[in-house]
């Protein structure tokens, strides 16, 4: 199987949040989707490994910040290779509280989502958590980071725990 053709679906880069127990989480994502629009629902797919999964388990809630196509590499970092337990991610970072309480990152986002986890689908190394949506907002008319420009003009790398990664042989 050439696993190259996954590549060519195309995906968005999120950066999906969650608070719980006080720890706010935040990871880079690109598997995101709208699924319905009555009610508005939304659908993100986490490793299980993550901080920011076990977070949305445990608030029952979660944020997506749709970033901008100028996203630096070093921001897209912050968020995409290390877990929130071994720093604190949002030190710095400008973000606002969503009505779940969950953290909603707005710098370099051009948009932000926040919902309330209605289904949760166990999908073997990761859950998919379906939302309902709860707030939307525009922050900017940007154009988006999609994950081909990640890879292409960023030249970044896929994390192991991500959804698209193919173990090299």
């Amino acid at each position: 199987m050439n696993v190259e053709a996954f590549y060519k679906i195309s995906y968005g880069l999120y950066i999906v949040t969650s608070e719980s127990n006080g720890r706010k989480c935040g990871q880079i994502a690109n598997t995101v989707f709208q699924l319905t629009s009555k009610p508005v629902q939304i659908a993100v797919c986490l490793n299980k490994e993550n901080d920011t999964h076990n977070a949305v388990k445990e608030s029952g809630a979660f944020g997506v910040s749709v970033l901008e196509l100028e996203t630096p590499m070093e921001f897209i970092g912050r968020f995409g290779f290390r877990k929130s337990s071994e720093f604190e991610k949002f030190d710095g970072v400008e973000y606002k509280t969503g009505k779940t309480g969950v953290p909603l990152v707005t710098q370099h986002a051009v948009a932000v989502i926040e919902a309330k986890v209605v289904k949760e689908c166990d999908v073997g190394t990761h859950t998919l958590f379906v939302g309902e949506a709860v707030d939307a907002e525009v922050l900017k008319d940007a154009e988006v980071l999609t994950y081909a420009d990640y890879h292409l003009m960023k030249k970044g790398k896929t994390p192991r725990t991500a959804t698209v990664y193919f173990e090299s042989k």
